[in-house]
């Protein structure tokens, strides 16, 4: 069990540079957990994507559909004490927290391209890379 943020849920469903290696991250431990909010976040990023026309619609809801099933049962709230406990001892925002604060109440670790998130808490988080190559 591991704990990813909306970056790697958008590489690994969103053909690009980084999808391989988050399908790999994906093939190395299945059983992704995540906020409620990479919903939220995924929408927003998938948003850009139609703006610019290099996704259709279709395209767009196919995507949210196959991470849906992906992390159907591993979503989670978090409490507010947990993800200001993180925000307190970082400068990372309340979004990133969330991430920080599910892996710490599961024991496990965040996988993560984020590099504020990786800097603040790196024996907490790590690369796709890295998790890939553990």
């Amino acid at each position: 069990m591991i704990v990813v943020d909306t970056n790697v849920i958008h590489y690994c469903w969103v053909r690009g540079q980084r999808t391989e290696v988050a399908q790999a991250v994906r093939r190395r431990d299945p059983d992704w957990h995540a906020p409620i909010l990479w919903r939220s976040e995924l929408r927003n990023v998938l948003t850009a994507y139609l703006r610019r026309e290099l996704l259709s619609r279709d395209q767009i809801v196919g995507i949210l559909n196959a991470a849906d099933q992906a992390l159907a049962g591993s979503e989670h709230i978090i409490a507010d004490e947990l993800v200001f406990d993180v925000v307190a001892g970082s400068a990372l925002t309340a979004y990133d927290a969330e991430f920080v604060a599910l892996a710490g109440a599961l024991s496990v670790s965040l996988v993560t391209a984020d590099k504020a998130v990786l800097r603040a808490f790196p024996n907490r988080a790590l690369t796709m890379e890295a998790f890939v190559s553990r």
